[in-house]
């Protein structure tokens, strides 16, 4: 397949979310919160087509759309409730199940294990719960104190041992970013700020959250290639769980990078396949 057009530079993660206005105030069902969370992403894959086209027009009115829909406030009440109890939870908390073994080795007397939390919701999910972390939260539209407002895309890069984490969160966060080389670019970006030294012994580590439409359901990414481009850039798979609807996994960060290509390839054709892609460069 000949290589992919690089005319064009891949946008920063906030060129994928739209303008806020007012949330809806009423309660969302299980139903509206699934349904709207799936349109938002449908208009944000259909603006990104239009700016790419250069139809000025329709990505105007593509924004219309989203500010009708209640824009990117509206996406996240509708996650929140997504991670409510009575909606399968905080993903957060699998995480702490599965380094619990780790943490258990720390004592008040030790530094805390840092945590970057990308796209955080809450000041009061499982990993803020916990007395062993250190939790450092950042999202482009901060919804409460406790959140910095802030693109990981533009987060400055760690100067010193002190400003790199322990563990890395990116928890429905990747299948935000607007585009395919965007979303290689996040996943290079994570190596630059995951640290090796600790209080205890722990590996550095990136929690992992993706719908599982993303690797069973799409022309361009399968579970395999995914683990491939983690892989080639030092992570080892060590947890995995799915649901109907979601797959987590959990990584270490070894270290040892193949500095690997990975194009935007048709894998699984179909017309009834999703275009998620995962565009990654050499280093």
């Amino acid at each position: 397949m000949a290589p992919q057009s690089r005319s064009k530079r891949p946008g920063l993660l906030s060129s994928g979310r739209p303008p806020t206005v007012k949330p809806r105030q009423a309660a969302l069902s299980s139903k509206a919160t699934r349904t709207l969370i799936r349109s938002h992403h449908q208009l944000l894959k259909a603006r990104a087509q239009a700016e790419k086209a250069g139809d000025e027009a329709k990505v105007s009115s593509i924004n219309a759309q989203i500010q009708a829909n209640g824009g990117l406030e509206s996406y996240q009440t509708a996650s929140k409730l997504g991670q409510s109890m009575d909606r399968g939870g905080d993903s957060s908390k699998l995480l702490i199940d599965w380094i619990k073994p780790q943490l258990d080795q720390w004592e008040p007397s030790f530094p805390k294990l840092r945590v970057l939390e990308v796209g955080a919701l809450s000041t009061k999910n499982a990993c803020s719960r916990t007395p062993s972390l250190e939790v450092t939260r950042i999202d482009l539209n901060s919804q409460e104190p406790g959140i910095l407002k802030q693109d990981f895309m533009k987060r400055p890069l760690p100067s010193s041992e002190e400003e790199r984490f322990n563990i890395i969160s990116l928890s429905l966060v990747l299948n935000y970013v607007p585009d395919a080389t965007g979303r290689g670019d996040m996943l290079k970006r994570c190596v630059q700020f995951l640290t090796s030294q600790c209080s205890i012994s722990f590996v550095p580590t990136l929690f992992f959250v993706l719908p599982v439409a993303c690797v069973d359901n799409s022309r361009y990414v399968t579970e395999k290639r995914l683990l491939d481009i983690l892989a080639s850039l030092g992570f080892h798979l060590v947890q995995s769980k799915r649901t109907n609807k979601l797959i987590y996994q959990l990584f270490n960060y070894t270290g040892q990078c193949s500095s690997r290509t990975f194009k935007k390839e048709m894998l699984n054709p179909g017309t009834k396949r999703n275009n998620f892609a995962i565009i990654l460069h050499e280093k």
